[in-house]
């Protein structure tokens, strides 16, 4: 009997030990679980598809025949291997891929666009780099059949005009089935799809077959937005399209001397807004954007490359919305635009990703509590109750 107790009291300290471990464990894994899984549920949840006209008076079947759910990003910018370290690589990626799987089960998008700048180092990547870094977008961007997924070419992607080749133009288009020029219509609605970095206006090889596909496209466009009785020679052979005005993607936006007019919470710093733009570097050349407004009148434009936000408006009526950066690297506060869009009217919303700075303080504050509780329980960090009880014994004690 004597051994019996002996025995028990020893193992109470091992057991409160072990009992103590299994807390931290569990505080520790939930601490994990909610600020690299949950908070995007909890975040991205709160976003909502915004109304068209008459959305509100439309039945849902009527909602879900007419209006294309768009999701609308830029800039991932997946590091390479020459400037990306793995550790860098392995936080932003999992960050983009929570981000997108999550929006993807909970927004339920029928199209997804990104708007160029998906790798980091497309420009002069090696094919062997390539290949690893097409394996790695193909895994965060994975999408269901239901989902569709569109790729605009960035300076990232294939490089700046001056590194620009065929070889690299070709790569991109093989992989995403992008060129300048194409025309995707959903619903009655018409994308044009920009290669804004082939609109240098110099001539060279690829500028003129991206402008020859550009003005072909703007004709076939022009024609379809005749009225039937409407005779014109020119437009009796050509394909009709859906007269739907059509909506611009490219990278580069049109040319605006800087951001200083951009505002919001995601819009440049202020030190950056008064920075003039470089034409062809930062935006189009000013004849280059005339160019695409003369030959498509669009009713949206939608770009990136600055990775900040701003809107637009181009001759006094056509906006332009520069949509920031997906990644965490370029910002502190992501986003993404969604848009509810029909044949003749849309509605643009935007959806905040979680603020890295308040994951980072989560965190802080975590490991801040997990130390007082280590100590705590090691005693070399006394509890406020047994502190104040032995000040009082020792007072009444003198």
């Amino acid at each position: 009997m004597l051994s019996s107790s002996s025995t028990t009291v020893k193992n109470l300290p091992l057991k409160r030990r072990l009992c103590f471990l299994l807390k931290l464990v569990c505080f520790v894994s939930s601490v994990l679980i909610f600020c690299e899984f949950l908070i995007y549920y909890v975040v991205i949840f709160q976003c909502r598809w915004p109304n068209v006209k008459g959305g509100a008076h439309m039945s849902e079947k009527e909602t879900s025949a007419s209006v294309l759910k768009a999701i609308i990003l830029a800039d991932t910018h997946l590091l390479g291997e020459i400037k990306g370290h793995w550790l860098d690589k392995l936080r932003r990626e999992w960050q983009m891929e929570r981000s997108f799987q999550t929006a993807l089960w909970l927004l339920q998008p029928d199209i997804v666009f990104i708007l160029g700048d998906v790798f980091d180092e497309g420009k002069w990547s090696s094919p062997q780099a390539w290949a690893d870094d097409v394996r790695r977008f193909q895994k965060m961007f994975k999408h269901s059949v239901f989902t569709e997924l569109v790729v605009i070419a960035g300076n990232h992607d294939i490089g700046f005009h001056y590194e620009m080749t065929t070889y690299k133009v070709n790569r991109f288009e093989k992989l995403f089935n992008f060129t300048s020029g194409k025309l995707i219509t959903r619903k009655g609605i018409n994308f044009v799809l920009v290669n804004s970095v082939a609109m240098e206006g110099d001539g060279c090889a690829v500028c003129r077959t991206s402008e020859a596909k550009l003005v072909a496209l703007s004709h076939k466009l022009n024609c379809s937005q005749q009225k039937p009785n409407h005779s014109n020679r020119r437009c009796s052979d050509v394909e009709k399209l859906p007269a739907s005005e059509p909506i611009l993607l490219q990278h580069y936006p049109l040319y605006r001397k800087s951001d200083a007019e951009c505002t919001g919470e995601d819009s440049a710093p202020p030190e950056e807004k008064n920075i003039p733009f470089k034409e062809k570097y930062d935006v189009l050349s000013q004849e280059a954007s005339q160019k695409l407004l003369w030959w498509f009148q669009p009713r949206l434009i939608l770009s990136g490359h600055t990775h900040s936000a701003c809107e637009v408006l181009h001759a006094g009526k056509i906006p332009e919305i520069s949509v920031p950066s997906f990644s965490w690297r370029n910002r502190n506060n992501p986003s993404f635009i969604m848009g509810s869009i029909t044949s003749t009217d849309f509605s643009l919303q935007k959806c905040f990703l979680p603020f890295e700075s308040r994951v980072f303080t989560i965190y802080c504050a975590a490991g801040a509590l997990l130390v007082i509780l280590i100590l705590a329980h090691v005693q070399l960090l006394t509890p406020p109750f047994y502190f104040a009880q032995r000040l009082i014994s020792k007072h009444k004690a003198v």
